[in-house]
């Protein structure tokens, strides 16, 4: 029942997510800059993309070098974006050197964002906290996205009774007429989807 009642607040709150989203998207940062465009215009991606398959002797300095040693030993894997950028690299380290490079790495994250454009009027603290609760949120419409998505290639009527009924809110009578179902159907019906999501979801 627990696990229910997780899905059908998911659903409920998808078009709260989606406002909200479309908020943080419009955030200015300064210079015409949105938080959108930053979380879309991720140059440091690009460049772990564009690197990662070389050798770092060939395109790092003896310092940058010592700022990778410190990287993999504080951060699992490469940082994908922003929010994992934000939450991969400790302010402070197990010593004083590690500190000192870890702060380097945080000032160079700051000078791209500020090579975008961005004035830092608000603080870099501040700014990546936005993109991460965006990128957070983004996460979380595309999964019931895809799960509805799915569970209309097999249910499309489990899929449409469940974004008539928790995400546009619409009264299971109402929705039961557009179903052209009787109510005692349509609550088995509400019930087996809900599971049926949740086997999706798993």
């Amino acid at each position: 029942m627990k696990i229910e009642q997780q899905v059908i607040e998911q659903l409920s709150q998808y078009r709260q997510k989606k406002a909200r989203i479309q908020a943080l998207s419009t955030y200015s940062v300064g210079a015409g800059i949105t938080v959108s465009r930053l979380n879309e215009d991720d140059q440091l991606q690009e460049l772990h993309r564009k690197l990662r398959g070389l050798p770092s002797y060939m395109y790092l300095s003896a310092r940058e070098q010592k700022l990778e040693n410190v990287a993999h030993a504080y951060i699992s894997g490469y940082p994908a974006g922003v929010k994992a950028q934000q939450q991969a690299v400790p302010a402070r380290g197990m010593d004083p050197e590690d500190t000192e490079l870890l702060q380097d790495l945080r000032r160079k994250i700051q000078k791209v964002i500020e090579a975008r454009g961005y004035d830092i009027r608000n603080g870099i603290e501040e700014i990546m906290e936005r993109l991460a609760r965006l990128q957070d949120l983004q996460e979380e419409v595309n999964r019931i996205d895809a799960v509805l998505d799915a569970l209309e290639e097999f249910k499309p009527n489990y899929a449409k009774l469940l974004r008539m009924r928790f995400v546009d809110g619409v009264d299971p009578g109402e929705a039961a007429r557009e179903l052209n179902i009787v109510r005692q159907t349509f609550y088995k019906w509400q019930q087996k989807a809900i599971e049926e999501f949740c086997r999706l979801a798993s």
